[in-house]
């Protein structure tokens, strides 16, 4: 055990690990705030679809030559958000119906064009990473790092600022527009800020385990508490926690950053689920 920590402080003293930590903890944290609202909302996959999105986009960016894929990846997945919001308010495409077609066509369109474009002497290797997560994360530049800062800073001011009316929309959307409330801005800004977190947490876990940080959080604090403050923060210190663990354990392990977190994610559902259990819930 003492050469388990001693290992774990040097490894401490290099700067990836440092960024990988900050990095980790800032996408979890917002991902879980958003979390809870999308799953009440029975919206979650909106997550799965926009992590598609963003893959067809990484796909298009390294097809063109971009060096800095997040300049065309950012606008296209809140784009796409927007579209989703859209189209899943017309009678003839209902919610479910416009994620499937929007995830799966970009899927398709990404794998497509690295296929026909890639240069790459290991695509198969490429595509996996992409969607599975990849060691990316331990190569964070500062730069990257600051951006991840800022714009995790920016999504938790927001949800804080417009907590009360994020709180209306999510469980009564019907009622929040007949008291004035502009629902139809508040879900924008829901699909704006989600767009951005999977951009943030392409480099963490992959494109297809990503919907897990928004997911497992919210559902994990529902089987203990129940109302929405106390779900939202204890989601928020659940993934926060679950992330930092999960990635020390794969840079002691050497085992795959985005797969690990998510493998912790399901071990605190299950040990959430079974205190629920126990307790009959915690009422606030």
């Amino acid at each position: 055990m003492a050469a388990m920590f001693e290992k774990l402080a040097a490894y401490f003293e290099f700067s990836f690990v440092q960024y990988a930590l900050i990095t980790g903890v800032l996408i979890a944290l917002c991902s879980s705030l958003l979390g809870v609202t999308l799953v009440l909302k029975r919206f979650s996959f909106i997550g799965d679809g926009l992590s598609h999105v963003a893959f067809g986009a990484m796909a298009v960016a390294a097809v063109v030559g971009l060096t800095n894929e997040m300049l065309l990846v950012m606008p296209i997945t809140i784009l796409c958000a927007v579209l989703l919001l859209r189209t899943g308010q017309n009678t003839k495409i209902k919610g479910d119906a416009s994620v499937a077609m929007i995830s799966v066509g970009a899927l398709a369109i990404g794998y497509l064009l690295m296929n026909l474009f890639s240069s790459s002497s290991n695509l198969s290797g490429d595509v996996c990473s992409t969607l599975f997560g990849s060691t990316s994360i331990l190569t964070l530049s500062k730069t990257e790092v600051w951006m991840c800062v800022i714009l995790s800073v920016i999504v938790v001011a927001v949800f804080v600022l417009f907590y009360n009316k994020i709180f209306c929309v999510t469980f009564d959307e019907s009622f929040s527009k007949a008291t004035g409330t502009k629902a139809g801005l508040y879900n924008l800004l829901i699909a704006i800020i989600i767009a951005v977190i999977i951009v943030l947490a392409m480099n963490l876990v992959g494109s297809l385990l990503i919907s897990a940080l928004v997911i497992f959080p919210a559902l994990s604090a529902m089987r203990v508490f129940k109302s929405f403050k106390s779900v939202t923060l204890c989601a928020a210190i659940m993934s926060v926690c679950c992330s930092a663990l999960g990635i020390i354990i794969s840079i002691l392990a050497g085992t795959p950053v985005g797969s690990t977190i998510v493998a912790v994610d399901i071990v605190a559902f299950a040990g959430f689920s079974l205190t629920g259990a126990i307790l009959g819930g915690i009422k606030k």
